[in-house]
């Protein structure tokens, strides 16, 4: 199994690597709160032509470590872990609390990034009270509230169940750290100075970070793109998976192309 060693912990991440000679950057995918590299579809993790990294954040899934308690010691845990692994220049791929460790990182790293994809985020991602304190009083129970918030109208018994199953494997006091992370971000006013590309996915449906999120991340990162999915939630990666891969694969080959412009411009 992969692991990196960051701050003295063995971080875990799953590569799939493409052995042809492409000029794709390679696609880094962080997870959301109380999330591992599983929250990310097998279609993306997996997507083919591509090299592909979807790790786990300390203290989740297989990585060693505690949980961070704010978004910048999160975006430090990345930029330690991406230093190890050799990456120079990728795009940096964030669902939900991801979403948020992105555009942190997008700000105090500017030039490592040939794009950003921000998955059902925001600029701000304010948690309701009784959320955080169900964390505490109740995870169980509060588990499944989340559950229920965070898919589209019509999700299926195994997709709610893998989802709880996992939510609930996290320790309880991780998660509280990473919704009280979610609560205390607030980038509404430095989101407009990101430089990278930015593709922006959000579920017509979601309901823990509404299309609202989405669309003002649209309207304030200068070079930026929208796409919204119908009859998705919170998950839309899961909801959408096929959608939602063909358009992250595409803004990639995008940025391919672009590269390979400038590299021949500048020949």
């Amino acid at each position: 199994m992969p692991y990196v060693t960051v701050d003295g912990q063995r971080l875990f991440y799953q590569v799939d690597r493409d052995d042809s000679d492409n000029a794709h950057p390679p696609l880094v995918l962080v997870h959301g709160a109380g999330g591992t590299h599983l929250h990310w579809p097998p279609q993306l993790r997996h997507l083919v032509g591509f090299d592909v990294f979807a790790v786990d954040l300390p203290g989740h899934g297989r990585s060693e470590g505690t949980g961070r308690r704010s978004i910048a010691a999160y975006r430090e845990v990345v930029q330690g872990l991406v230093r190890e692994l050799g990456l120079e220049k990728f795009v940096l791929a964030g669902h939900s609390m991801g979403g948020a460790i992105a555009q942190d990182f997008a700000l105090a790293c500017p030039d490592a990034l040939a794009g950003l994809v921000l998955v059902g985020s925001g600029a701000r991602l304010r948690v309701a009270p009784s959320i955080l304190a169900g964390l505490r009083t109740d995870f169980p129970a509060t588990v499944r509230l989340i559950a229920d918030w965070a898919y589209g109208a019509s999700p299926s018994e195994h997709m709610l169940h893998l989802y709880v199953e996992r939510l609930l494997d996290n320790d309880p006091h991780v998660v509280h750290g990473d919704f009280s992370a979610c609560d205390a971000f607030d980038f509404m006013g430095q989101v407009s100075r990101i430089a990278a590309p930015a593709l922006i996915i959000c579920g017509e449906a979601d309901r823990l970070t509404p299309p609202k999120y989405s669309q003002y991340l649209r309207e304030q990162i200068p070079n930026a793109e929208l796409h919204l999915f119908r009859d998705a939630g919170h998950m839309v990666m899961w909801e959408q998976a096929t959608g939602v891969t063909r358009v992250i694969a595409d803004f990639v080959k995008r940025l391919s192309t672009v590269k390979v412009s400038a590299e021949q411009a500048a020949a």
